[in-house]
């Protein structure tokens, strides 16, 4: 029997209660597909950072590397400054471990939960692979004269040929097997994102993509401005596979592609190095205002542990879960995907596990 270890930090705000789900359904389908599981639970979220002012060492970080996959609720806290526990979190995961994929799979099980007039199913199914440690996040930039009416800001994008390489050739490669799990007439392509036309540096995008596509003859290639892929993204969300683009346009068109699929809630990601420990959560965010009301959309984590359980090698598990879900939402019991949906959080997480019994 296969067993994990696997880090754990609900975090804030809705955090908690989502995680609360997640790990109910990661329990239901491991004693289905028998395999087991050890959970470590770390403090480090904001409440944390208020009581002790600590954020996470770098011993932490070194025994993060360790496990065999971590899952995050959500970090954020009006109390705390914005963003200096998330940094200390999710790019100590992200930079310390060399989580250079966050994969985003778009996927609508429901045409009612999908805002375009005429889209469903069929139309709504493509993953956007964002390069992960680079670009405008990589940490570089300061103020001069902070606070004065000559302050200064700088902040300097980032993008190595490594980088811009290993990205593509994951977006390639993800394509390939989309393909290869579809078979039949699915015509794999891969679309390149930028904005090298104004950005001129974001050229080694385009070069490496190029590269790389040399070693996949097979399957075709694209290009689109990121202002472009967002218009056709509501336009013709349809024409999209697998899409690879920078670190700050990742961040912002999968929050617009999340909302083709239902919302926030039921939207997850994976931050990943293939072949080492890799990180899993929901991309809602903290949302304070709904926290311990029992309202919070649990599904963006339960599809957290479904993507973790296929980068663990669970994939029977994984394809589990995924049944599950799609068979909840295509039965029309949930309405939303959201906090307005009148279910409540434990209650759609138990939705779920009634649904993983085997036949």
């Amino acid at each position: 029997m296969a067993s994990y270890n696997i880090g754990i930090l609900g975090g804030d705000g809705i955090g908690p209660e989502v995680m609360r789900e997640g790990l109910k359904v990661l329990k239901a389908v491991a004693d289905v597909e028998d395999f087991s599981y050890d959970l470590i639970e770390y403090p480090y979220d904001s409440e944390h950072y208020i009581k002790t002012k600590e954020l996470v060492p770098d011993s932490v970080i070194d025994e993060w590397r360790t496990l065999d996959a971590f899952l995050l609720g959500a970090i954020g806290h009006p109390d705390v400054e914005p963003g200096l526990v998330e940094r200390s979190v999710i790019l100590g995961l992200r930079f310390g471990l060399d989580l250079y994929i966050n994969l985003r799979p778009i996927k609508l099980y429901a045409e009612h939960l999908c805002p375009l007039k005429g889209k469903g199913p069929a139309d709504v199914d493509f993953t956007v692979v964002r390069e992960n440690t680079e670009g405008m996040y990589s940490q570089i930039g300061g103020h001069l004269k902070k606070g004065t009416p000559d302050e200064v800001a700088i902040v300097n994008g980032v993008y190595t040929w490594k980088g811009c390489e290993r990205a593509s050739r994951y977006a390639f490669e993800l394509a390939q097997k989309r393909a290869a799990d579809r078979g039949g007439d699915h015509k794999p392509q891969v679309t390149l994102v930028d904005k090298a036309n104004a950005v001129r540096p974001q050229d080694i995008w385009t070069r490496a993509f190029a590269s790389v596509a040399k070693d996949f003859p097979d399957i075709a290639t694209d290009h689109a401005y990121v202002d472009a892929a967002c218009m056709w993204m509501i336009k013709n969300p349809e024409w999209f596979d697998v899409i690879v683009t920078t670190n700050l346009f990742g961040d912002i068109v999968t929050d617009l592609a999340a909302m083709l699929q239902g919302g926030m809630g039921i939207a997850a990601s994976g931050n990943i190095h293939p072949g080492r420990t890799s990180m899993f959560e929901p991309i809602h965010g903290s949302a304070p205002k709904h926290a311990g009301k029992n309202v919070a959309c649990p599904l963006g984590m339960v599809s957290s542990v479904q993507m973790m359980l296929d980068f663990l090698g669970e994939t029977s598990a994984a394809a589990r879960v995924e049944t599950a879900m799609a068979d909840l939402l295509g039965s029309g019991d949930i309405p939303s995907a959201d906090a307005r949906s009148g279910i409540g959080t434990s209650e759609m997480g138990d939705m779920v596990v009634e649904r993983l019994r085997p036949d």
